[in-house]
């Protein structure tokens, strides 16, 4: 298995304005009873999409003019509220390969890492002009350097913030910790064989 290096991510965004944005909304807790991740997209922010629908308005995520996006776009303290790595794996799973936002809860921080998402910071005036970029034209390619820590699109670049022990994850693939041991799954068999609880060997 390839281990996967994470220097860019480039693409469509998605944005959604709002902070404090918790993982209950992010995926109610009713659906956190499958024993799997699979489908958790198809009810990424479901309950504000229905309240919007109600109102006659769209959700950013349910808008088709966003569909596609990579990039996903927030202000502060994203992911707050549960532990829940049911919210980040939703938002992977509906094909987002980054987020750019002012802050993170800490756990769904460390969760988004654990699949491969960086979340990167920014300040609020680049993240307002990031939203505004993508709401005028919602088909404007933005860029996340993890290598230069820079966000780019719409003709500005902006500077963003990641810890170093998580960019350096990224940018020599260690983020994935199942996909190293199945790389060097020969290391693993060949210390199975040592364990007397799995060999039966016992002196």
């Amino acid at each position: 298995m390839a281990i996967e290096k994470i220097q860019q991510i480039a693409g469509r965004a998605l944005p959604l304005p709002g902070d404090n944005t918790d993982t209950d909304r992010i995926i109610p807790a009713r659906f956190l009873r499958s024993i799997t991740f699979e489908g958790l997209e198809q009810h990424l922010f479901e309950d504000d999409r229905a309240q919007l629908a109600a109102t006659g308005s769209t959700h950013p995520v349910a808008d088709a003019k966003y569909q596609g996006a990579t990039i996903l776009l927030v202000n502060a303290n994203f992911g707050c509220g549960s532990s829940r790595e049911h919210a980040p794996q939703a938002i992977r799973r509906y094909g987002i390969r980054a987020v750019v936002g002012e802050s993170f809860s800490e756990i769904f921080f460390g969760n988004s890492v654990a699949l491969g998402m960086p979340c990167v910071t920014a300040d609020r005036a680049s993240m307002t002009s990031l939203m505004q970029l993508t709401e005028r034209n919602p088909s404007a390619q933005v860029v996340v350097d993890l290598d230069t820590l820079q966000v780019s699109g719409g003709g500005a670049t902006y500077s963003i913030g990641l810890p170093s022990a998580a960019r350096e994850s990224f940018l020599d693939g260690t983020w994935d910790a199942t996909g190293l041991l199945l790389d060097r799954f020969e290391e693993v068999e060949e210390v199975a064989r040592r364990l007397p609880y799995l060999t039966g060997a016992w002196s």
